[in-house]
């Protein structure tokens, strides 16, 4: 039975990174570091942890207080919205399934953001998405940098926007789009099959 430790939006765990990272994006972030690992946990159940380092803009301590306030938005990111809900419904959702929350920032230097839960808990979001959130993650607009390490248990894989443009192009078209999504199926299906 779900929990009623609160109510709150069923992302998918690629719905919360595409957050994430659009955040870094938007702290004017050059470049960006995603470790997503699913890992044996010591309970014999699995725990996904999630790691996002930024070199944006950061945040003092006041407004790293705030941002995990859902009312709290400065107004600039999205002009015209009262609400930031990224940051609050994820810290919400770890607490709600027992895992683990922590983030920290410099002013000028970057944010970095580690959270971990069980991936067998009823609540826990579903993986489902993974794979069209990584291929979105690369096709934001912007001049960035994009490193993801993926890893599952023993295996895992690594991605980086520029080694993609290199190969695929502008990842604008549909066709460049197409075959990043087929790449990043690929290496999905062969952590599965290790």
């Amino acid at each position: 039975m779900p929990s009623t430790k609160g109510y709150r939006l069923h992302y998918t765990l690629g719905e919360y990174l595409l957050d994430l990272v659009q955040n870094s994006i938007e702290a004017d972030a050059q470049l960006i570091s995603l470790e997503i690992v699913e890992e044996q946990s010591t309970t014999g159940g699995t725990t996904i942890r999630v790691v996002l380092q930024d070199d944006g803009k950061g945040m003092d301590r006041d407004v790293l207080a705030r941002v995990l306030d859902p009312f709290y938005t400065d107004g600039v990111k999205h002009p015209g919205r009262s609400v930031g809900l990224g940051l609050p419904f994820l810290k919400q959702m770890v607490e709600s399934v027992d895992g683990t929350f922590h983030i920290e920032s410099v002013p000028a230097e970057g944010t970095r953001l580690e959270f971990s839960f069980p991936g067998g808990h009823v609540d826990a979001p579903p993986k489902d998405g993974i794979t069209d959130s990584l291929q979105r993650l690369f096709c934001f607009d912007g001049d960035y940098e994009l490193h993801v390490v993926r890893r599952r248990f023993d295996s895992g894989y690594i991605l980086q926007r520029s080694e993609l443009k290199d190969v695929l192009g502008d990842l604008e078209t549909v066709g460049s789009q197409s075959l990043l999504a087929e790449y990043i199926s690929s290496q999905e299906e062969s952590l599965d099959t290790q």
